[in-house]
């Protein structure tokens, strides 16, 4: 049996790696100015270290434009290369001069070095028919070497004279590729990919427009910053500069600053969310060492914190080859799970320190903590702490004040304590007020999102039940409270007789059930409620539950008649049918119309005969 290796050769890899390493061309300037800033940091960390002797402020990048001879330049004076460098690291591909050099300074804790895999600088081939190199090492008695290569695997390579250190990366750009020749096309890829980079860039259209006193990215941003530094505007102005000027100001904010067990910095903005959850345009950016990598942070951030905006930023996040997509390990997941505790600890302070203020932003961040509870086990235990639940006199509380509050006068069968809400306060007003007036708080949960909420808590309180002022449970609950009356069998049925011959004319009887109750006098005389389960199950399969199906489940309601209520003891005891009927009739469109159940013809002819009893009353 034979045994051998598979052999790739420069000719078979090349054309792979020019065409399909990078998912998108625009990437080859992020990738240059990447190796420039490498290049700037990596003497930066000589002079540090007393092996070089330079003005630290004199670094810098520069992007020329020279659109008649179709050429892009990315020039830096950092520690550049020598002619066994380029031979090295540029010759044979995927030899990464970031990695060499942090093994070299291994000892002295460098982190900061940009470049990982040493392929960076063939996505200039994606634009380029031709690629030059220009460079000058730090080191003194090394010459400085020109590179030539038009795209295949042949280059020509000769030492020059060149005074300063750095390099020069010179692109003669394709045709197809002319948009990388105006200046609003390569501006809007720094502020994309670049826009906060650790060195100063500065972009000009020739050698003598360039202008050096404008800088076009912000080498220090605020998550690199220490926080006891910064002021609120600093926060804001950041903000803007990250979104647009025209943004709401954000509500607040949280710094991360983290060097162990792994380095991870960023600002977190909690922007104005209504009741509606929405796509964001703008969402967190992730950065690595300043780079831009992407916005799209699953498995770095917690779901329900895609709803905030802001930068993560960490040198240890592992990317795949090109920088493109994220490469899932156990340290991803560290991440995902301090920032989640690192929100949650900032909340809770933030709910501790100045309960007012917080209270008074509930109602636009309520959204994004709710969704949380509901996704994240580990946040919903962390948030008990600083999750507000409002009544119906906006007064807040935490879920366990609350409870304490309630949990005497609450208190039901089987010790069970019961939290009734609701969801709101105008079209649920008559059944607020019944529950009200017997002397129960009430809550005011109006998120779209409050039926998982509700049922996370249930589960998680054993004793607990919630129910929305109009559900079906409600009578039942309060029975204890009803007055003591005869009941007459003979006059409920034929109560509930009319109205079954009155709904079987303009209603579909298979959705209404009708339910005669004692109710106390002053309750309503017609009430519609709807059967628990199935108003909770809809409402959390209308937020996008894929486990939830209930298209085909039919609309169910419930029509109680308050027996002891003075409508109903006159529709009993009216002996001319026709006005009974009519008064059942006009009785059930009024409770129709109050949710929205009376539609079409029906709706038409109850506004017509208003107006005809209005006539009447003149």
């Amino acid at each position: 049996m034979e045994k051998g290796k598979i052999k790739v050769t420069a000719e078979d890899i090349f054309p792979v790696i020019k065409t399909f390493l990078y998912s998108d061309q625009e990437i080859f300037l992020r990738e240059l100015v990447s190796n420039a800033t490498d290049a700037i940091l990596k003497l930066k960390t000589l002079i540090s270290l007393g092996k070089f002797y330079k003005k630290i402020d004199d670094l810098i990048i520069e992007i020329i434009i020279d659109k008649p001879n179709k050429i892009l330049k990315i020039r830096d004076n950092g520690i550049g290369m020598t002619k066994k460098e380029v031979e090295k690291y540029i010759n044979q591909i995927a030899f990464s001069g970031a990695e060499d050099f942090l093994k070299k300074y291994k000892d002295k804790k460098i982190k900061e070095i940009i470049g990982n895999f040493g392929l960076g600088f063939y996505s200039s081939f994606m634009v380029s028919e031709k690629v030059e190199i220009i460079s000058k090492s730090y080191k003194d008695y090394e010459k400085a070497i020109h590179w030539i290569c038009d795209g295949s695997t042949n280059f020509s390579i000769k030492t020059i004279e060149k005074q300063n250190s750095g390099t020069e990366i010179i692109l003669h750009i394709k045709n197809n590729s002319k948009e990388f020749l105006e200046e609003k096309r390569i501006k809007t890829l720094l502020s994309k990919y670049c826009k906060f980079m650790p060195i100063p860039i500065f972009l000009g259209e020739s050698e003598e427009g360039k202008n050096k006193n404008k800088i076009i990215n912000n080498p220090f941003p605020v998550w690199k910053k220490n926080p006891i530094n910064l002021k609120k505007e600093d926060y804001i102005n950041f903000y803007k500069e990250l979104y647009s000027l025209k943004m709401e100001d954000p509500l607040f904010w949280i710094h991360i600053n983290i060097d162990h067990p792994f380095k991870l910095t960023g600002v977190l903005f909690f922007p104005k969310i209504k009741n509606q959850i929405e796509l964001q345009k703008d969402k967190i950016h992730l950065y690595q060492n300043q780079v831009y990598v992407t916005d799209n942070l699953e498995g770095i951030v917690p779901d329900f914190l895609n709803l905030l905006k802001g930068v993560i930023d960490s040198p240890e996040i592992p990317l795949n080859v090109s920088r493109s997509d994220l490469q899932y390990d156990s340290s991803v997941k560290q991440i995902e799970g301090y920032i989640t505790r690192k929100v949650a600890a900032q909340l809770e302070k933030l709910c501790k320190t100045n309960r007012e203020d917080f209270e008074n932003k509930w109602e636009e961040i309520k959204i994004i903590i709710e969704y949380g509870m509901i996704s994240d086990h580990k946040f919903y235990l962390k948030a008990k702490k600083f999750a507000l639940y409002p009544d119906i006199n906006n007064k807040y509380y935490l879920l366990e004040e609350y409870l304490e509050k309630i949990k005497l006068k609450n208190k039901f069968k089987d010790d069970k304590i019961i939290v009734f809400y609701t969801s709101n306060l105008e079209s649920q007003n008559s059944y607020i007020e019944t529950i009200k007036n017997k002397g129960y708080k009430i809550l005011l949960l109006d998120s779209p999102i409050v039926g998982h909420l509700i049922q996370k808590i249930e589960i998680d309180y054993k004793n607990l039940n919630f129910y929305r002022v109009d559900s079906d449970q409600i009578d039942k609950l309060l029975k204890n409270d009803n007055v003591n009356v005869n009941v007459n069998e003979q006059e409920k049925n034929e109560l509930k007789n009319e109205l079954k011959n009155s709904l079987i004319k303009h209603l579909d009887t298979e959705k209404f059930l009708i339910k005669i109750k004692d109710l106390d006098q002053f309750s309503l005389p017609f009430m519609i409620t709807i059967p628990e389960f199935i108003r909770r199950m809809k409402e959390i399969s209308l937020t996008g539950n894929p486990m939830l199906n209930l298209t085909n489940f039919n609309d169910k309601y419930n029509i109680i008649v308050n027996k002891n209520h003075k409508l109903i003891k006159k529709i009993l005891n009216e002996k001319n049918l026709k006005k009974k009927q009519n008064l059942i009739k006009e009785s059930l469109n009024l409770v129709m119309l109050s949710h929205n159940l009376l539609k079409g013809k029906q709706l038409t002819d109850f506004i017509s005969k208003s107006y005809e009893n209005l006539l009447k009353k003149d």
